[in-house]
């Protein structure tokens, strides 16, 4: 059987960052210093930096990142917030790990990104029946959302914006950073991430003191700096050790990025015009953290793909709105969430990371084209 290539390969950067991991690692260890310590707070400082913010405070995952940018915005029971239906399950836990209850409406049809005409209806139909207070907007893929309609939007309602930035690492909106764009960025690394720890970890990022100041307290029990819970926290700390790899992925993150738009790049170019490639919203840069492609020969490519060793996703095979835990328990789009549920039976991802070789990437192309 040919060589194994991964559709995501996280062990890849161990490899190649290998001394330079082994080595923060023992530096932490010996430090004895493994919570709440130099590192997290050179990460924060260096990730704020990164990113545009003010305000960075870490976390201990995309997830806690989500919850806690709602509570510290005063998010929780008794409120509503919207979201879209094609994401990560991750994105509607995070809202009810905060209290609220979310509402999932539909997307737009070429981005998968949450469409503001529908936000705009369902905020008109549900506003008497639920006190909406946020939208969270999901960059997906590393595709921003279209941020300019969703602002103004939240302005004109007087909702706040917290961004999902999961899978937006390094994408752009007008030449500014997600993150810092709504009240609050809320970030993943988990290790498939484009910024990726070895482990869970998160981070939210705020422009505003008061905020900030109080996810620094709710990621540890509510402590002000006596230890004394002022406010009902809970544990979500990012460790020394994944924040001190984080650093040195932090500083590779540019030419990572770099080399994830090449490949995409390639995949746009080569593959079979019977394929729709992920679109590019004006004036975006897509940070391409997964490589969607939109097909009605989804079982042919992936049969293809399988027959010559090659991984291959489904992000997401089913909408949260259509799952057991969820269908018909949560409130929809008022208008139905019928592009959702077209996406979820054509979308198909490709390799892609950086550390594919030209080579890896010929063959999944190769691969693709077989089918037709």
């Amino acid at each position: 059987m040919r060589e194994r290539i991964e559709l995501s390969a996280p062990g890849a950067a161990y490899l190649q960052y290998k001394a330079e991991i082994d080595q923060s690692l023992e530096k932490v260890l010996a430090s004895g210093r493994y919570l709440i310590g130099p590192e997290l707070t050179k990460f924060e400082q260096e990730f704020a930096a990164f990113v545009g913010s003010t305000f960075c405070v870490g976390v201990a995952s995309g997830t806690d990142a989500i919850t806690l940018a709602l509570s510290s915005l005063n998010v929780g029971a008794g409120d509503a917030v919207i979201t879209a239906s094609h994401t990560a399950v991750a994105t509607v836990s995070g809202i009810e790990a905060s209290g609220a209850v979310p509402i999932l409406v539909d997307i737009e049809a070429d981005t998968y990104t949450i469409d503001p005409v529908r936000l705009e209806l369902a905020i008109r139909h549900y506003s008497k029946a639920y006190s909406i207070k946020a939208v969270v907007a999901v960059h997906l893929y590393g595709m921003p959302c279209a941020l300019e309609e969703l602002l103004l939007i939240c302005k004109e309602h007087k909702l706040l914006l917290v961004e999902d930035c999961a899978q937006a690492h390094g994408a752009t909106y007008n030449g500014r950073a997600v993150g810092t764009f709504g009240a609050a960025g809320a970030f993943s690394f988990y290790p498939t991430k484009n910024l990726a720890a070895f482990g869970d970890g998160g981070a939210i990022t705020f422009d505003q003191s008061p905020a900030a100041q109080k996810a620094l307290a709710l990621r540890q029990y509510g402590w002000d700096e006596t230890r004394i819970s002022n406010i009902r926290g809970t544990n979500s700390r990012l460790d020394e050790v994944q924040a001190a790899f984080l650093r040195i992925r932090l500083k590779k993150l540019a030419n990572e990025i770099v080399r994830r738009r090449e490949i995409a790049e390639t995949y746009n170019t080569e593959l079979p015009s019977e394929i729709v490639a992920p679109p590019l919203r004006h004036p975006v840069t897509h940070a391409y953290h997964l490589y969607v492609i939109n097909t009605e020969h989804r079982a042919k490519i992936s049969q293809a793909l399988s027959d010559d060793n090659i991984g291959w996703g489904i992000h997401y095979p089913a909408p949260i709105h259509l799952q057991p835990a969820y269908q018909g328990r949560i409130p929809i789009d008022p208008c139905g969430l019928e592009r959702t549920e077209v996406a979820a039976q054509r979308i198909l991802s490709l390799p892609l990371h950086p550390f594919l070789t030209d080579g890896q990437v010929a063959r999944v192309i190769k691969a693709v084209r077989s089918v037709f």
